[in-house]
């Protein structure tokens, strides 16, 4: 029994390790890098809520990008951040996959 709970455990740690905010932020930065772009944490403690990670690609264009661990949502905060920036002409994404991740790199590449 008490193997079976160590098994589960391993199991959760291992499936959480996947999808956990960390990981994903760092396949971000390094696909990122792949590229030959930037991918710039922002934190301003006066103005909270503003997206995880500015990204520079190598043409010159942006991205903001908001990082969630597998199926969490921005908070209201965040999102009325990211209207804030889509007004002002401003590439916004939320990703909690390697996939999303995928998505925004392969939404610059087809912008090319």
């Amino acid at each position: 029994n008490r193997y079976i709970r160590m098994k589960k455990s391993i199991r959760k740690i291992i499936q959480h390790s996947e999808v956990s905010e960390k990981v994903i932020e760092k396949y971000l930065m390094t696909r990122v890098r792949e590229i030959g772009g930037v991918c710039l944490k922002y934190s301003n403690s006066n103005m909270t809520g503003y997206p995880d990670r500015l990204v520079c690609f190598p043409d010159g264009k942006t991205a903001w990008v908001e990082i969630k661990s597998k199926g969490k949502k921005p908070t209201r905060q965040q999102e009325l951040r990211h209207e804030e920036l889509r007004a002002v002409g401003q590439n916004v994404f939320v990703v909690d996959s390697r996939v999303l991740v995928d998505c925004v790199i392969k939404s610059w590449e087809e912008a090319k």
